[in-house]
């Protein structure tokens, strides 16, 4: 093995981040790649994956970019065998992709079976699908691995809803759900793959600026010790350690990245 001059290089390692194109998957993708890593973005989005690769290339950095749509469940292992072979072998998957329907926002009223059905699918099935497959395959590879999925605060809290207060956003009990299975599921996947030095861990963000009615940024932050929203680069850093040998000792963890909001 290779000797790191720091448990947190990750020269010679490759990433893979599913959703790579997004607010916070751009920047894992940056902040892994400024790290040492290979990454391999995956996006159902190709414009969002050409901006990563042009930031790489004026940066000297190695990110390669594959157009994958996770929501497909039936062809996702064939896709991800395939990335493999063309990309080498998988020392991380990192899941901060958040699919999610055309309607989605959908009031607790509001919500349908139909609605129901296709949020579970297209969000906690292809995240559990994705992180078994990628499980395996490291499994097969007989040398470790990584695997990071995305949690939420409220994966772990019920939302305090006077935050909405004087807006026109709610929150989701659909999202808590799926939040609080992708937690439960990553600890299974530590305990079940944990002798094969598969590390699973779950990393929890909480509220991420995007430009949301300052009513409800105003109120977030209230609520907040540290007095802010999230940025993409405090979610992506994380990510790094846990994807790094500094945190060898590290599975089935919950790893709350939130300002403090589930602290109090």
């Amino acid at each position: 093995m290779k000797k790191r001059s720091t448990p947190f290089t990750l020269d010679g390692k490759n990433m893979y981040v599913l959703g790579g194109g997004g607010l916070i998957g751009a920047a894992v993708v940056k902040a892994l790649a400024a790290s040492g890593a290979r990454v391999i973005a995956l996006d159902r989005d190709a414009a969002r994956l050409r901006r990563l690769v042009t930031w790489a290339c004026s940066h000297g950095k190695d990110v390669r970019a594959e157009v994958v749509d996770a929501s497909d469940l039936s062809a996702m292992e064939k896709v991800m065998r395939g990335l493999v072979r063309r990309h080498g072998a998988m020392s991380a998957w990192v899941n901060a992709s958040y699919p999610r329907s055309k309607d989605w926002g959908r009031s607790l009223e509001a919500m349908t079976p139909e609605y129901l059905r296709e949020n579970i699918d297209v969000h906690l099935n292809s995240c559990l699908w994705t992180a078994r497959v990628a499980a395996l395959i490291m499994k097969e590879h007989k040398k470790g691995g990584v695997i990071v999925n995305f949690g939420s605060i409220y994966g772990m809290v019920a939302n305090d809803l006077t935050i909405y207060e004087g807006t026109q956003m709610s929150g989701e009990m659909l999202y808590c759900g799926m939040k609080a299975g992708i937690i439960n599921a990553t600890r299974y996947l530590a305990s079940y793959f944990g002798a094969e030095g598969i590390r699973a861990n779950c990393i929890c963000p909480g509220g991420i600026f995007d430009k949301q009615n300052p009513v409800f940024v105003k109120q977030y932050a209230k609520k907040t010790p540290l007095k802010r929203m999230g940025t993409p680069d405090d979610i992506a850093w994380p990510v790094v350690f846990l994807c790094s040998d500094a945190a060898a000792y590290m599975t089935g963890a919950v790893l709350s990245v939130d300002g403090g909001w589930t602290a109090v």
